[in-house]
């Protein structure tokens, strides 16, 4: 049993540390100056309540999400 651990342990470490960065990723990349304009132009007043109590990554992130969704919603094909 303890040889098993030992064998599997280094393998699960090494997904761990992947995925976690492959979630880092997004939070490492600055913002650039035309998505904050672009932020400024189409913000909900969410987005607004967002930024001023939390800053500018998560209401950034709020926005890229609307953004992400609403261009699914556009790709759809229609039935």
């Amino acid at each position: 049993m303890v040889a098993l651990i030992v064998i599997l342990f280094p393998p699960m470490v090494i997904a761990f540390l992947l995925v976690m960065e492959r979630v880092e990723e997004p939070l490492r990349r600055p913002t650039s100056p035309r998505e904050v304009a672009e932020f400024l132009e189409s913000a909900t007043p969410g987005e607004v309540d967002t930024l001023a109590a939390s800053g500018i990554r998560r209401a950034m992130a709020r926005w890229r999400r609307r953004r992400r969704s609403r261009v699914r919603q556009s790709t759809e094909p229609l039935v």
